[in-house]
């Protein structure tokens, strides 16, 4: 998670950090669609649905400390966005046990589930963007061309230190489209 501050010019990162989503006190809660597999068709369904309502409470916890933290160093979330998969729709949970690209592919979905519901459990406005996307969708709300977004995001990590992954460089951008719509 990247939090930024600022106007949409110029922003700057105010707080990033790793949210832990996973019931650790859960066995096989880290790769839950993979446990499930190697259950019963019964058996996976109540797994999941027990990891799912877990990993959404851990999201909301998560993202209410977030914004305490954010509070305690005089800011206000102006909301959050939840960088999405391709958007294809998922088969059946038993078709989804038996093909193993797709247990991948729910586990991503559980996870950006969790987070939209816990965006939403503290009333947080949330947005969706394609991962793929992204970029594309940030230069345009800003005006930029995607080899300027690209550097500015640079600069972001530059200006916090390292290390500055690609996962918080798109969660950056995606903290900057939020800027950029709460600016308009």
């Amino acid at each position: 998670m990247v939090a930024l501050e600022g106007g949409v010019e110029a922003p700057r990162v105010i707080l990033r950090l790793r949210l832990e989503l996973l019931d650790r006190d859960i066995p096989g809660a880290a790769q839950p669609y993979h446990t499930a597999a190697e259950m019963n068709l019964e058996d996976a369904q109540a797994f999941l649905n027990r990891c799912r309502e877990a990993t959404s409470l851990a999201a909301e916890h998560a993202i209410r400390q977030a914004i305490a933290d954010l509070v305690k160093k005089g800011f206000q979330a102006a909301g959050g966005c939840v960088l999405l998969g391709s958007g294809r729709r998922l088969p059946d949970l038993q078709a989804i046990l038996r093909a193993h690209p797709l247990l991948h592919t729910a586990e991503g979905e559980l996870y950006r589930e969790a987070l939209r519901t816990g965006c939403t459990a503290c009333n947080l406005p949330v947005c969706g963007v394609k991962e793929k996307e992204a970029a594309a969708t940030a230069a345009q709300a800003l005006g930029l061309t995607p080899d300027e977004l690209a550097r500015r995001i640079a600069e972001m990590g530059k200006l916090i230190g390292p290390p500055w992954r690609q996962d918080e460089k798109l969660s950056a951008t995606g903290a900057w489209i939020v800027l950029a719509a709460n600016y308009k």
